[in-house]
């Protein structure tokens, strides 16, 4: 299998946090998150990597070295993740494991997704419902069946059991239909979807299966704010040797089997 790091961004909206650099390229704890989710990758047994970059593209390679191929979205600022993943399409051959490149994670959050019995799977982490539980900004997905039955920012939080951690893997079969299904979408004009829009089309016609996170540390570094909690709190947790053990604290709320079918929001029950 072989990982597709997105990371074409320019982070406008970090307003200079990463400096000049790609988002990619920006320092935690002394190292850029690039760094990171390519050591993960490598703890895991993933060897063969492809960084879709745009902007600054040739100091991403740089960055990069031998450690993982690059392949160049220049449309960067007129597309999005969707195109970027569009592009490395011809890649996923032997199956692929489709990482955002702003993604701060504990390295176990990888091997869960990689370990996990379904060929095709998306991590989520399961939020309790309620108008405050999740923002306008995150990717919502709705399970249902332990599978993605939906999955945008616009979803109605009544409808939404997780958030989107922005890590999923597809076997060789899949990862021929995702391609398909981008192919439709970039043919309608969609260059400008984010990922999921393609994950969405997806899970369709063939089955996405959901991996939690059970409560293992991570964060999407969009804004200054999420850069501030990923320096000063979430790094500290993803650093750490130690990994939660699998109880049932780890499904929050006791819905997470039951993909809240019958979530009634006055009483709390399923």
């Amino acid at each position: 299998m072989r990982a597709v790091i997105l990371a074409a961004g320019m982070g406008s909206r970090l307003h200079g946090v990463a400096g000049d650099n790609p988002k990619c390229l920006m320092r935690l704890g002394g190292r850029t998150l690039l760094d990171r989710q390519l050591a993960s990758l490598n703890a895991c047994g993933v060897q063969e990597v492809t960084v879709v970059a745009g902007f600054q593209a040739a100091r991403v390679a740089e960055a990069c070295g031998s450690r993982a191929s690059v392949v160049e979205n220049p449309r960067f600022a007129e597309t999005n993740s969707l195109y970027s993943l569009w592009l490395a399409r011809p890649l996923f051959a032997s199956g692929v494991l489709v990482m955002n490149g702003d993604v701060l994670f504990h390295p176990r959050l990888l091997c869960d997704l990689l370990q996990d019995r379904h060929e095709d799977a998306l991590l989520v982490e399961y939020r309790p419902r309620g108008p405050e539980a999740i923002s306008d900004e995150e990717m919502k997905v709705k399970v249902r069946g332990g599978c993605v039955a939906d999955i945008r920012k616009s979803l109605a939080w009544q409808r939404t059991d997780g958030e989107n951690v922005g890590i999923a893997k597809f076997g060789p079969t899949g990862a021929m239909v995702l391609a398909q299904c981008l192919d439709q979408i970039v043919a309608r004009g969609g260059v400008r979807d984010w990922a999921p829009r393609a994950f969405k089309q997806f899970a369709r016609t063939r089955p996405l299966h959901v991996v939690g996170t059970r409560g293992l540390p991570w964060i999407e570094i969009d804004f200054p704010g999420d850069y501030d909690r990923a320096v000063g709190h979430v790094l500290r947790l993803v650093e750490t040797s130690e990994t939660p053990p699998r109880t049932p604290a780890d499904a929050p709320l006791a819905v997470v089997a039951a993909d809240r079918a019958e979530w009634r929001p006055e009483t709390g029950h399923v």
